[in-house]
């Protein structure tokens, strides 16, 4: 990279940084911590989690039916979530190891924990925990994804990539010949170094 997008690339590490410390704050402030990732809030702070929570019936009483209509499209998309999930776990286990590549890890990716919030209701739980999986889901696919992408064409693209992954700025360029073949043992090398903790 050139000066100036290793200067830029740190100021986003240091905004990620000073992002983690700032919800760091936050927590201390709601009073709750994190117990070997299980979330532990003061009593207090529970009771009063319980007495705000919506009962079911009232929640479904307010919830339009065009939106209780919306669920099984919604929920529709397990099934392929799961088999994308298989595939891909599939795949880790079977190339990333050829590659040399460290597997991603599911608890980096896919966060499963707003259940444990007292104030919500059972149905608003569940789709907490759709969400959580889904999306980590998704975070997960794209991250084997970038982790291929760097072992096997590690190139930037000559159009604009809207919010490309982590490994893409480091990249070779679209066009430049003359790095792509260290930019590629480069890469190649840190994906080793990914060992996890």
């Amino acid at each position: 990279m050139t000066p100036t997008l290793d200067q830029l690339a740190q100021r986003m590490r240091d905004l990620e940084e000073a992002l983690e410390t700032e919800l760091e704050e936050r927590r201390k402030e709601l009073r709750y911590r994190l117990d070997r990732r299980r979330v532990v809030f003061e009593k207090d702070v529970v009771a009063r989690h319980r007495a705000a929570r919506i009962r079911l019936s009232s929640f479904l009483a307010k919830t339009r039916i065009l939106v209780v209509l919306t669920a099984p499209f919604i929920y529709g998309l397990i099934l392929p979530l799961l088999l994308l999930d298989l595939f891909v776990m599939l795949y880790q286990v079977t190339c990333f190891p050829v590659y040399g590549i460290d597997k991603v890890r599911r608890r980096d990716f896919i966060v499963v924990d707003r259940q444990q919030l007292a104030y919500l209701n059972g149905l608003q739980k569940l789709n907490c925990v759709y969400c959580g999986y889904a999306n980590g889901l998704i975070a997960l696919v794209r991250e084997v994804g970038s982790r291929t992408e760097a072992y096997w064409c590690p190139i930037k693209h000559a159009r604009r990539v809207s919010e490309p992954h982590m490994r893409y700025r480091h990249f070779a360029d679209f066009g430049d010949e003359s790095i792509f073949e260290q930019r590629l043992a480069d890469l190649r090398k840190d994906l080793k170094k990914l060992t996890p903790d």
